[in-house]
C-alpha cells in the first residue's frame, strides 16, 4: 500500500471527514505509518478511539486494492494530492479536497490558466450569450473555462467553451457518476469526451443540497479568477465570488440592466470588488506575461453577418429589450395589427434576432 491507496481509503470512510484527515497528515506525511501506530499516536493525532476502529477495519489492503480496480474498470481517474497530475492551483487553495475523481481528458489539467464562469441557473436571454460568447473568446484565447453543470449560465459557459480550444473543466456537486440536473446528460458526455469532469464525492454518496456550496470552493480554487455574468441578490453565484476572494483570486463581473433583479447582485459586484467585463480582452489583459494569449474581439464585433433587417422588423426590434416583452405591449407600441405584427415577429425569430418566452413574451437574443 501507499500513500495515494491510504488516502483515498480515508476519504470514503464513514465517519472520517475533511478534518480528521488533515490532523493525521499533519502528524505525519507518510501515511503508510498509519498501519504501525498504537494508541499513543492515535491519541497525540486527536482521533477518537470509535473513529480509530473504523481507520483500522477500513485500511486492508485487499478492500483498497478492490476499490481501485473497480475506479479503472468504471473508467474514472482517481487523483489525490500525492498526484502530479492534481490540479496546481486547487492543491495550493486553502482547503483543497484530499481526493478528487474524474472522467474525461486529464491533460487539460496540465494547462494551470483557467477561468471560473458561473451565473443564475434561469438567465435571460442577454445572460446567456453573454456566457456562452465569453466563454468561446476566452477558451480560444487559451484559458481553460470552469464551471459547474449547473442550469443556465454554467451550461451557457461550458457549451460556449466547448467550441474553443481550450475546452472547459466541470465541477459536480454529485458524486461523479451522477448527472445534475438531468437534462444536462448530454452536455456531461460531450464534457467527457472532450473536457474533464471532476468531482470530491466518491460514487454513492447519498446527495443533499449541502454539497453545492462546498463545491463552489473546488470552482473558486482551481481558477485564476471568478466571472459573474448575472446574479440576483442572494445568487448562491455570489458565494463562489467570496470565496475566490478569499483565496486572492481575481473577481470580474457582467453589468446587467439596472432594472433586471437577475444582475443587482453582479451590479452591486461592481460598485464594490468586481472588474467589469463587457468583452474577453478586460480579462485578458489581467494575465498578459502569463501566458501566451492573443487580444480576441469585441462581440458587437463579431466578424459574423447579420441577417438585412426591413424598416419594420427594426421598428419592433426597437420596442424589444432583454427583459420579456409581451405582444400585448408590442401591439400597443407598435400601432398595427395582430396578423402583420405575428409576421413581423416570425421573421425576427427565423433571423435569430429575438427568442421566445412561455406566455407569448419575447426577448433580444
Amino acid at each position: 500500500m501507499d500513500n495515494k491507496s491510504i488516502l483515498l481509503g480515508l476519504h470514503e470512510l464513514k465517519g472520517i471527514g475533511w478534518e480528521t484527515i488533515e490532523k493525521l497528515i499533519i502528524k505525519t506525511q507518510n501515511l503508510v505509518e498509519l498501519l504501525e501506530w498504537g494508541d499513543m499516536e492515535w491519541r497525540e493525532a486527536g482521533i477518537r478511539r470509535d473513529r480509530v476502529e473504523s481507520i483500522r477495519r477500513g485500511l486492508t489492503q485487499e478492500r483498497l486494492a478492490s476499490r481501485l480496480e473497480w475506479y479503472r474498470k468504471e473508467n474514472i481517474h482517481v487523483l489525490t494530492l500525492y498526484d502530479e497530475a492534481y490540479p496546481y492551483r486547487l492543491r495550493h487553495s486553502s482547503r483543497p479536497p484530499w481526493v478528487l475523481y474524474a472522467k474525461g481528458n486529464l491533460k487539460l489539467l496540465e494547462n494551470h490558466h483557467s477561468l471560473a464562469i458561473v451565473g443564475s441557473r434561469t438567465p435571460t436571454a442577454y445572460g446567456r450569450r453573454a456566457a456562452t460568447e465569453l466563454a468561446y473568446h476566452l477558451s480560444e484565447a487559451g484559458l481553460s473555462i470552469v464551471s459547474g453543470l449547473a442550469r443556465g449560465i454554467d451550461s451557457a459557459a461550458h457549451l460556449g467553451a466547448l467550441e474553443g480550444k481550450a475546452k472547459t473543466i466541470a465541477i459536480l456537486g454529485t458524486s461523479i457518476d451522477r448527472v445534475y440536473p438531468p437534462e444536462n446528460l448530454k452536455l456531461f458526455k460531450r464534457i467527457e469526451e472532450e473536457g474533464v469532469v471532476l468531482s470530491e464525492y466518491f460514487p454513492g454518496i447519498i446527495h443533499h443540497p449541502g454539497l453545492f456550496p462546498l463545491r463552489n470552493r473546488v470552482i473558486a480554487g482551481i481558477s485564476l479568477g471568478t466571472l459573474v455574468v448575472e446574479a440576483a441578490q442572494n445568487s448562491g453565484s455570489l458565494i463562489t465570488a467570496d470565496m475566490a476572494l478569499d483565496e486572492s483570486r481575481d473577481l470580474f463581473a457582467v453589468p446587467g440592466p439596472i432594472f433586471s433583479p437577475k444582475s443587482r447582485g453582479t451590479n452591486e459586484l461592481l460598485q464594490t470588488r468586481a472588474k467589469m467585463v463587457v468583452c474577453a480582452n478586460d480579462v485578458l489583459e489581467e494575465y498578459k506575461g502569463f501566458f501566451n494569449i492573443k487580444n480576441v474581439l469585441h462581440p458587437a464585433d463579431s466578424p459574423k453577418p447579420e441577417p438585412e433587417l426591413t424598416k419594420e422588423e427594426r421598428r419592433i426590434l426597437g420596442l424589444i429589450s432583454f427583459e420579456p416583452t409581451t405582444i400585448d405591449y408590442l401591439l400597443e407600441q407598435s400601432e398595427t395589427n395582430f396578423g402583420h405584427l405575428h409576421t413581423i415577429l416570425l421573421s425576427l425569430l427565423m433571423k435569430k434576432k429575438i427568442a421566445q418566452h412561455a406566455g407569448s413574451a419575447y426577448v433580444l437574443i
